[in-house]
């Protein structure tokens, strides 16, 4: 874990002058958002998407086509860390994944709404 916590430190002296909200400041669009959290070693598909909605839902970061570069992570389902901010929002969360899991689902896929 602190091989990969170096690694992002890394990319973002290297990238941003060390200054990681000029990771999200410097995006104007969804899609330049979502590039540039993937460029961040570790950072895969979900979990970029994961991290923009949860860069919209927590912080109001919300450029141009963000909910498309969040992809399924941009609804209103309890699905990720996005969606927590609260002890019950976590316990959503949680029952969310084990509904998922119980369906053999990604958690793109599934919706506890049907």
């Amino acid at each position: 874990m602190a091989k990969r916590a170096h690694a992002i430190a890394q990319h973002l002296v290297e990238h941003y002058d060390g200054d990681t909200a000029a990771l999200w400041t410097t995006a104007r669009s969804g899609q330049k958002l979502y590039d540039q959290v993937s460029a961040l070693p570790g950072f895969a598909e979900e979990k970029s998407q994961i991290f923009v909605a949860l860069l919209a839902k927590r912080f109001d970061v919300k450029p141009r086509g963000w909910k498309a570069a969040a992809g399924a992570f941009s609804d209103g389902e309890p699905r990720s860390a996005a969606d927590v901010d609260s002890e019950p929002k976590l316990r959503e969360v949680q029952a969310w994944k084990k509904a998922q899991k119980a369906a053999k689902k990604s958690k793109s896929e599934f919706s506890l709404k049907g």
